[in-house]
């Protein structure tokens, strides 16, 4: 299958995107992840696909892949730049929405600047003992459309990302699906730094769009931070989460970023 794409990236956070209007791409587990791999694919964090909208709810609907080929249910990242891809292969110059497994998405632009609204958090944890092979970690939780945890470090260059993080991710505390883990780093108020294991491409990436936001969220009531918050990620680039709070409960949660095209291409997609 000859396959044309584009590459995108959000923070440093990359996709391959896919216009499949037509439904004529089926891609299997083992092609999104040939897709994925940065030695003999394209490389990127993750597969989009435009789809139409099956409920008729939103003008679009994108098929949303890890790059191990797993589903995912939802990726801020990722929905600013699909929202830029949609814009350029629709011709469409307003705002728009697109279904996504986690719910409703709404994009709205900015030239470059793509925000989009996240679906209401649940499921808020904070200050759980959680005890690892090191010793007992003080870990807060929320799913922002997926689930992450969040651990507050000192120094974020010196955060053990790639060994707390694959621990926790699998921690029987997440059991049975796992969770994102993101390590944050207060710089100031409103200001934090934010270094992510993102569950489904099993390492560290440059930017997480739904970690920044759980990151965000949870840092506004451990430390009293009001809306909105400005997130360095590991690229260097700053986005930022606004939201409402009422009683430790959000409403109204947005993030925005850059959306950069980086280029087009085609490939060959072994079955």
């Amino acid at each position: 299958m000859l396959l044309e794409f584009t590459k995108m990236n959000g923070a440093g956070n990359d996709f391959v995107l896919i216009d499949n209007r037509d439904g004529k791409v089926k891609l299997t587990r083992q092609q999104v992840a040939q897709l994925c791999d940065r030695h003999r694919g394209v490389g990127a964090d993750g597969v989009i696909l435009l789809v139409p909208s099956a409920s008729g709810k939103a003008d679009w609907a994108w098929e949303f892949y890890n790059s191990d080929g797993s589903t995912g249910e939802m990726c801020g990242n990722g929905a600013r730049c699909f929202g830029r891809f949609v814009q350029r292969q629709t011709g469409l110059a307003r705002d728009f929405t697109f279904e996504t497994v986690a719910g409703i998405i709404t994009a709205t632009f900015q030239g470059k600047r793509v925000t989009v609204n996240l679906t209401a958090p649940q499921g808020l944890r904070l200050g759980e003992s959680v005890p690892l092979s090191g010793g007992k970690q003080t870990v807060h939780s929320l799913n922002t459309g997926v689930p992450h945890a969040v651990l507050f470090v000192p120094d974020a260059d010196q955060a053990m990302v790639l060994q707390l993080g694959p621990e926790i991710r699998h921690h029987a505390r997440f059991a049975p699906k796992g969770t994102n883990v993101n390590f944050v780093q207060v710089l100031g108020p409103g200001r934090i730094r934010v270094r992510t294991f993102e569950r489904g491409v099993e390492g560290e990436t440059l930017a997480c769009g739904t970690g920044v936001t759980a990151s965000a969220l949870i840092s506004s009531l451990v430390h009293k931070f009001r809306s909105p918050l400005h997130v360095q990620v590991q690229s260097g680039d700053v986005l930022e989460v606004s939201f409402r709070e009422k009683n430790g409960a959000f409403s109204d949660v947005r993030l925005s970023g850059p959306a950069e095209f980086v280029f087009e291409g085609r490939m060959v997609v072994e079955p």
